[in-house]
């Protein structure tokens, strides 16, 4: 688990104060991150509004507290430090001192405004209608969004088929073959023969495109050297099995491939080419045998039959977890489908952020430089994601709920163990670790997403079958 995958639906006031405007995402990450800068919208359905009003003698009381601060830090030339009259200060630093007056007396009037009403914010609450004057009360609306009620009545009636997990023989020995594959050498052929079903052709080839695309728009050749290729290989296509099959080294031959529409590599898909080939030499590949030695060269293992054991070991357990983790995946899915309620869309905002950031970072991983990445369609790129965001914000607000039902609670160690593996993976001293996350809140995201895959588990016992 990672803790960037996971969506915080913690309601958190105290970290959630409000604003005197509404406020862009403006996220300061290495990739430029332009596609943050979405202005603030929220789902009428889950959003809440409270008016507010604070004393008139507290707003002036305020005022002069400011006041007086800005008085002693200000340096204005003609005046000594703390000697500068206030109806200056009020002229020069106005619009910073009201700034400052609204965050010393907001906060905390909103707080008990929530409190009295006994709702509990999800999003960065939006101040509307503000009215300031020193002297008169300051009056002010917040707008917010809430987690929705819904009902989860019924979910244990969702059903989704159990997988069998069972690691079947075939599946072991194909694995055995791909490790053993993986540590095979080619041998050259010496005897004077044809190339038969199993041999590996070392060949060069060419070809040229056909047809009319080709005379309107060129293509320049295919071309390899030094190609291997199985004849009769699974992945091989069946032109060249053909024409390679009962040749001889040293022979040339001319053969022509037309590519299935939906062929992997675009270039060739729906293309005809006509090749000449040359048929360099004839090799075998040769596995190695399964020896107690061949065993100690992949590793710290006692014998082949210790290696075995553990290779069967750790595939029947990956199996085990794929597919439990598929079907997982499909209640959640079956449970999203089930009940219907409306979304945060500051929950979803967040979710689209989230998933735009793992998809850059790998581009930025595969090369893409920042440049490119500053010319891609934002507002298309946020559009694609919003449909799985919108479901994965409702899969984990359904499995918060049921978790509530359920009573699952995640201790103490259960997180410390998630931070140790995080500090192991990213190399980073468990106390700092430790603290940074705390400071940044993602240790309660984590906490969350154990939660969440806890609730998963037990639903997966309980609905599977």
């Amino acid at each position: 688990m990672s803790s960037a995958d996971t969506i915080e639906t913690t309601p958190n006031p105290e970290a959630a104060a409000p604003e005197e405007h509404a406020h862009d995402h403006d996220h300061a990450h290495d990739h430029d991150h332009e596609h943050h800068q979405h202005g603030p919208s929220l789902n009428p359905e889950c959003t809440r509004e409270v008016e507010i009003e604070v004393p008139a003698d507290e707003v002036s009381k305020a005022f002069r507290t400011v006041t007086k601060k800005y008085q002693k830090q200000a340096r204005i030339p003609g005046f000594r430090a703390g000697k500068v009259p206030e109806s200056l200060i009020r002229s020069r630093f106005g619009d910073g001192l009201r700034q400052d007056v609204v965050e010393s007396v907001l906060p905390t009037h909103f707080r008990e405004a929530i409190d009295k009403a006994g709702l509990k914010p999800i999003s960065q609450p939006q101040v509307t209608d503000l009215h300031l004057e020193d002297g008169q009360p300051l009056k002010f609306k917040a707008v917010f969004e809430i987690l929705p009620e819904f009902s989860i009545a019924g979910y244990q009636d969702v059903h989704i088929a159990k997988p069998d997990t069972e690691l079947t023989d075939a599946e072991f020995n194909a694995e055995l073959d791909r490790v053993r594959d993986s540590r095979s050498t080619m041998e050259p052929v010496t005897e004077d023969r044809t190339l038969v079903d199993g041999d590996w052709a070392q060949i060069t080839f060419r070809g040229e495109f056909q047809g009319e695309a080709q005379a309107e728009a060129p293509q320049a050749p295919v071309t390899g050297d030094d190609v291997m290729i199985e004849v009769g290989g699974q992945n091989t296509l069946p032109a060249f099995n053909e024409a390679l099959l009962g040749a001889k080294p040293g022979q040339e031959l001319k053969f022509e491939v037309s590519y299935p529409e939906d062929f992997g590599e675009r270039r060739l898909a729906g293309k005809t080419i006509s090749y000449d080939v040359e048929v360099k030499a004839i090799k075998k590949k040769i596995q190695p045998e399964l020896t107690d030695e061949f065993a100690k060269e992949l590793g710290e293992y006692e014998g082949i039959e210790d290696f075995k054991q553990k290779l069967k070991d750790h595939l029947a357990n990956d199996k085990k977890r794929k597919l439990e983790g598929e079907t997982r995946d499909k209640i959640v899915e079956a449970l999203i489908a089930k009940y219907q309620f409306p979304v945060p869309e500051s929950l979803v905002q967040a979710q689209v952020d989230a998933r735009l950031d793992r998809g850059l970072r790998a581009l930025a991983q595969q090369g893409m430089r920042t440049e490119d990445m500053r010319k891609l369609d934002f507002n298309r790129l946020r559009d694609a994601q919003r449909d799985s965001a919108v479901n994965e914000v409702k899969g984990s607000l359904l499995l918060d709920r049921i978790a509530d039902e359920e009573k699952i609670e995640v201790t103490d160690a259960e997180v410390d163990r998630e931070l140790e593996l995080l500090s192991l993976q990213m190399r980073e001293p468990l106390d700092t670790l430790r603290k940074r996350l705390t400071d940044d809140g993602s240790t309660a995201r984590i906490r969350e997403q154990i939660r969440r895959e806890k609730t998963g588990s037990v639903l997966y016992e309980k609905l599977a079958s």
